[in-house]
Protein backbone atom coordinates (compact mmCIF):
# COMPACT_ATOMS: atom_id res chain seq x y z
CA UNK A 1 0.00 0.00 0.00
CA UNK A 2 1.50 3.38 -0.61
CA UNK A 3 1.58 6.23 1.52
CA UNK A 4 -0.71 8.33 0.05
CA UNK A 5 -3.20 5.38 0.23
CA UNK A 6 -2.66 4.66 3.65
CA UNK A 7 -3.53 8.52 4.32
CA UNK A 8 -6.82 8.39 3.00
CA UNK A 9 -8.07 4.60 3.74
CA UNK A 10 -9.79 4.61 7.24
CA UNK A 11 -8.45 1.95 9.78
CA UNK A 12 -11.66 0.37 9.28
CA UNK A 13 -11.06 -0.19 5.28
CA UNK A 14 -7.16 -1.26 5.77
CA UNK A 15 -8.30 -3.96 8.25
CA UNK A 16 -11.33 -5.14 5.70
CA UNK A 17 -8.28 -4.95 3.17
CA UNK A 18 -6.13 -7.10 5.56
CA UNK A 19 -8.86 -9.42 6.10
CA UNK A 20 -9.98 -10.10 2.38
CA UNK A 21 -5.76 -11.09 1.36
CA UNK A 22 -5.78 -13.28 4.66
CA UNK A 23 -8.88 -14.88 3.73
CA UNK A 24 -7.76 -15.32 0.11
CA UNK A 25 -4.61 -16.78 0.72
CA UNK A 26 -6.56 -19.58 3.49
CA UNK A 27 -4.50 -18.11 6.70
CA UNK A 28 -8.21 -17.30 8.38
CA UNK A 29 -8.83 -21.14 9.54
CA UNK A 30 -12.44 -22.00 8.83
CA UNK A 31 -14.68 -20.82 11.65
CA UNK A 32 -11.73 -18.74 13.46
CA UNK A 33 -13.62 -15.72 12.94
CA UNK A 34 -17.04 -16.65 13.93
CA UNK A 35 -15.28 -18.53 17.34
CA UNK A 36 -13.26 -15.54 18.30
CA UNK A 37 -16.64 -13.05 17.77
CA UNK A 38 -18.85 -15.65 19.71
CA UNK A 39 -16.15 -15.67 22.46
CA UNK A 40 -15.59 -11.77 23.19
CA UNK A 41 -19.64 -10.87 22.07
CA UNK A 42 -20.66 -14.22 24.92
CA UNK A 43 -18.38 -15.59 26.92
CA UNK A 44 -16.31 -13.35 28.26
CA UNK A 45 -19.04 -11.60 30.42
CA UNK A 46 -18.67 -9.55 34.00
CA UNK A 47 -21.49 -12.29 34.70
CA UNK A 48 -18.17 -14.46 35.25
CA UNK A 49 -16.47 -12.49 37.41
CA UNK A 50 -19.91 -12.10 39.58
CA UNK A 51 -20.40 -16.20 39.93
CA UNK A 52 -16.06 -16.17 40.78
CA UNK A 53 -17.25 -13.21 43.86
CA UNK A 54 -20.36 -14.77 45.03
CA UNK A 55 -18.75 -17.98 45.19
CA UNK A 56 -15.50 -16.64 47.14
CA UNK A 57 -18.26 -14.65 49.59
CA UNK A 58 -19.87 -17.81 50.68
CA UNK A 59 -17.12 -20.50 50.38
CA UNK A 60 -14.14 -20.03 52.45
CA UNK A 61 -12.22 -22.27 51.01
CA UNK A 62 -12.62 -21.00 47.29
CA UNK A 63 -12.05 -17.70 48.97
CA UNK A 64 -8.60 -19.00 50.34
CA UNK A 65 -8.06 -20.26 46.63
CA UNK A 66 -8.89 -17.38 44.90
CA UNK A 67 -7.02 -14.82 46.48
CA UNK A 68 -3.67 -17.62 47.00
CA UNK A 69 -4.28 -18.34 43.08
CA UNK A 70 -6.69 -16.43 41.23
CA UNK A 71 -6.10 -18.26 37.69
CA UNK A 72 -6.58 -21.51 39.31
CA UNK A 73 -10.04 -20.19 41.04
CA UNK A 74 -11.48 -18.40 37.76
CA UNK A 75 -10.35 -21.73 36.03
CA UNK A 76 -12.86 -24.19 37.72
CA UNK A 77 -15.48 -22.51 36.15
CA UNK A 78 -13.82 -22.48 32.96
CA UNK A 79 -13.30 -18.93 33.23
CA UNK A 80 -9.67 -18.82 31.10
CA UNK A 81 -8.49 -17.65 27.78
CA UNK A 82 -6.51 -14.75 26.84
CA UNK A 83 -5.91 -12.00 28.96
CA UNK A 84 -7.07 -14.51 31.69
CA UNK A 85 -3.32 -15.89 32.33
CA UNK A 86 -2.50 -14.77 35.28
CA UNK A 87 -5.53 -13.74 37.33
CA UNK A 88 -4.94 -11.89 40.70
CA UNK A 89 -7.59 -10.89 43.13
CA UNK A 90 -7.75 -7.86 44.90
CA UNK A 91 -9.13 -8.31 48.18
CA UNK A 92 -11.13 -4.86 49.55
CA UNK A 93 -10.85 -4.32 53.46
CA UNK A 94 -12.71 -1.93 55.94
CA UNK A 95 -9.57 0.20 55.06
CA UNK A 96 -8.33 -0.39 51.64
CA UNK A 97 -10.26 0.25 48.52
CA UNK A 98 -8.94 -1.50 45.16
CA UNK A 99 -9.06 -0.16 41.57
CA UNK A 100 -7.30 -1.53 38.78
CA UNK A 101 -6.09 0.02 35.53
CA UNK A 102 -4.25 -0.08 32.87
CA UNK A 103 -2.18 2.92 32.34
CA UNK A 104 -0.61 1.56 29.11
CA UNK A 105 -3.70 0.78 27.20
CA UNK A 106 -6.64 -1.02 27.93
CA UNK A 107 -5.69 -4.45 29.31
CA UNK A 108 -8.16 -6.49 32.05
CA UNK A 109 -8.90 -9.78 32.55
CA UNK A 110 -11.44 -10.45 29.77
CA UNK A 111 -12.64 -13.61 30.56
CA UNK A 112 -14.54 -12.72 33.84
CA UNK A 113 -14.95 -9.02 33.47
CA UNK A 114 -15.40 -9.14 29.72
CA UNK A 115 -14.19 -6.74 27.50
CA UNK A 116 -13.27 -3.11 29.07
CA UNK A 117 -15.62 -0.34 29.02
CA UNK A 118 -15.22 3.07 26.86
CA UNK A 119 -14.60 5.12 29.99
CA UNK A 120 -11.42 2.63 31.30
CA UNK A 121 -9.57 3.14 27.59
CA UNK A 122 -9.92 7.02 27.70
CA UNK A 123 -6.49 8.36 28.74
CA UNK A 124 -7.77 10.65 31.00
CA UNK A 125 -9.26 7.86 32.99
CA UNK A 126 -6.01 6.24 32.75
CA UNK A 127 -3.71 8.97 34.05
CA UNK A 128 -6.23 10.38 36.51
CA UNK A 129 -6.82 7.31 38.78
CA UNK A 130 -2.87 7.02 39.59
CA UNK A 131 -2.73 10.45 40.55
CA UNK A 132 -5.99 11.28 41.95
CA UNK A 133 -7.88 7.46 42.88
CA UNK A 134 -10.62 8.95 45.90
CA UNK A 135 -11.56 11.90 43.68
CA UNK A 136 -12.41 9.61 40.21
CA UNK A 137 -14.42 7.40 42.12
CA UNK A 138 -16.24 10.04 43.84
CA UNK A 139 -17.36 11.70 40.01
CA UNK A 140 -18.06 7.93 39.31
CA UNK A 141 -20.80 7.95 42.10
CA UNK A 142 -18.87 6.16 44.34
CA UNK A 143 -18.08 8.10 47.85
CA UNK A 144 -15.62 6.51 50.44
CA UNK A 145 -15.46 7.06 54.20
CA UNK A 146 -12.64 9.52 55.09
CA UNK A 147 -10.11 6.35 56.41
CA UNK A 148 -10.39 4.38 53.36
CA UNK A 149 -6.86 4.25 51.24
CA UNK A 150 -7.70 3.70 47.39
CA UNK A 151 -4.83 1.80 46.14
CA UNK A 152 -4.69 1.60 42.64
CA UNK A 153 -3.40 -1.58 40.64
CA UNK A 154 -1.50 -1.11 36.63
CA UNK A 155 -2.12 -4.36 35.20
CA UNK A 156 0.64 -5.57 32.82
CA UNK A 157 1.54 -8.32 30.83
CA UNK A 158 1.52 -10.35 33.70
CA UNK A 159 -0.92 -10.16 35.45
CA UNK A 160 -4.62 -8.99 35.11
CA UNK A 161 -6.49 -8.51 38.16
CA UNK A 162 -10.13 -8.18 39.62
CA UNK A 163 -11.57 -7.01 43.21
CA UNK A 164 -12.85 -9.02 45.24
CA UNK A 165 -15.09 -6.82 47.20
CA UNK A 166 -16.54 -6.78 50.57
CA UNK A 167 -19.67 -8.84 51.27
CA UNK A 168 -22.07 -6.22 51.80
CA UNK A 169 -24.45 -6.20 55.22
CA UNK A 170 -27.69 -7.74 55.46
CA UNK A 171 -26.68 -10.23 52.44
CA UNK A 172 -26.77 -13.16 55.19
CA UNK A 173 -29.84 -14.45 53.74
CA UNK A 174 -28.95 -14.32 50.28
CA UNK A 175 -28.04 -17.34 48.31
CA UNK A 176 -25.08 -17.61 46.07
CA UNK A 177 -26.96 -17.00 42.90
CA UNK A 178 -28.75 -13.65 44.41
CA UNK A 179 -25.43 -12.67 45.40
CA UNK A 180 -24.42 -12.56 41.68
CA UNK A 181 -26.90 -10.01 41.37
CA UNK A 182 -25.26 -7.65 43.36
CA UNK A 183 -21.88 -7.34 41.36
CA UNK A 184 -21.15 -5.41 38.39
CA UNK A 185 -18.03 -4.93 35.83
CA UNK A 186 -17.79 -1.80 37.71
CA UNK A 187 -17.32 -3.58 41.15
CA UNK A 188 -15.11 -6.04 39.42
CA UNK A 189 -12.56 -3.15 38.30
CA UNK A 190 -13.29 -1.28 41.83
CA UNK A 191 -15.13 1.92 40.75
CA UNK A 192 -18.22 1.09 42.02
CA UNK A 193 -19.49 -0.95 45.36
CA UNK A 194 -21.66 -3.74 45.46
CA UNK A 195 -25.71 -3.59 45.37
CA UNK A 196 -27.95 -3.67 48.38
CA UNK A 197 -30.20 -6.33 48.44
Amino acid sequence: MSTSASQTSTPGERAWALFKVMKDKNLIPEGYLEGMNDLMSNQFDPANGAHVVAKAWVDPEYRDLLLRDGTAACAQFGYTGPQGEYIVALEDTPTVKNVIVCSLCSCTNWPVLGLPPEWYKSFEFRARLVREGRTVLRELGTELPAGMTVKVWDTTAETRYLVLPMRPAGTEHLSEEQLRGLVTKDVLIGVALPGKP
